[in-house]
């Protein structure tokens, strides 16, 4: 049932702010279209904390990036022109397509401290759909199915699952999940994806006769309705879909094309991708011989 476990591993992203890297990993690039996962916390911020710690002005081409948070808030501002604060149970999804810019920075958490605890994952867009015009959309509310049941809670953050589809406008077939699991609780996951995985942000959870504890990921195999069980009190996020094919990655950009990621980063050498509205005071710049 499970074809292979993957642990979070320490990245800095700059400025002494660290996550938890799941995706990509060597031997498991991909999970249907998620080509990318990083877990965000917890942590602590101290009012009055450095800008440094921000995610400053940087780019994007050929994804989705979905911000989702459990606890803390975040403020974006990206080249179309949106600004947005995120709040816990909220999803930020900015389609970059053809190209886009973004900062996302602890406004919130600068000015009053904060726990900082969530998830960034990024989903590869079709072929057809990687120029794209860029575009951004924060949804909450009724946009994202939610349900309870005996020692559970759940929500629907995009795509369709279980009867329910949420109002995050995707490009192809895949699910995102959040739940809130009580000890002794089970659930199954259904099969009804073609790839699947499951990735403890808190807690314990037992998946055939295997322990996951919090910062793993474990990707299932194909065809089988999984069951779940949460040992502890358990954060539990569940997510896949369709495969697109071979993805190549360099930074913060995703083609099918390796010519295209050649553009991609001679444009932003070249300081020809808008910066976004209201912070464009910062650039970042591209990490040569990544």
């Amino acid at each position: 049932m499970i074809e292979r476990i993957i642990d979070k591993r320490a990245h800095d992203l700059g400025g002494g702010f660290e996550v938890g890297r799941v995706l990509p990993f060597p031997a498991r690039r991909m999970v249907g279209p998620f080509a990318f996962f990083d877990h965000m916390g917890p942590v602590t911020l101290a009012p009055g904390i450095p800008r440094s710690l921000d995610v400053r002005p940087h780019p994007h081409i050929g994804l989705s990036t979905v911000t989702y948070l459990y606890d803390g808030a975040m403020t974006h501002r990206d080249s179309v022109g949106c600004q947005q604060e995120i709040r816990p149970g909220e999803v930020n999804w900015m389609v970059a397509g053809s190209g886009i810019t973004h900062s996302e920075r602890f406004e919130y958490a600068r000015a009053h401290g904060a726990l900082m605890h969530g998830i960034q994952a990024w989903v590869a867009l079709p072929t057809e759909f990687e120029e794209v015009a860029p575009s951004f959309h924060h949804h909450e509310g009724a946009d994202l199915p939610t349900w309870q049941e005996p020692g559970l809670k759940g929500r629907l953050i995009a795509g369709s699952a279980e009867g329910m589809t949420a109002a995050v406008p995707t490009h192809s077939p895949l699910f995102y999940m959040h739940r809130e699991m009580e000890p002794g609780a089970t659930r199954l996951l259904p099969a009804e994806h073609e790839e699947r995985a499951i990735y403890v942000a808190a807690g314990e959870v037992d998946i055939d006769g295997q322990r996951l504890t919090a910062g793993q990921m474990a990707v299932l195999s194909r065809g089988f309705d999984v069951a779940i069980t949460a040992h502890l009190s358990s954060v539990v996020m569940a997510l896949g879909g369709a495969p697109l094919g071979e993805r190549y990655l360099f930074w913060n950009f995703v083609s099918s094309s390796k010519d295209r990621l050649e553009q991609a980063k001679e444009d932003w050498r070249q300081q020809r991708m808008k910066l976004p509205d209201g912070d464009d005071q910062e650039f970042t710049p591209l990490p040569e011989g990544k």
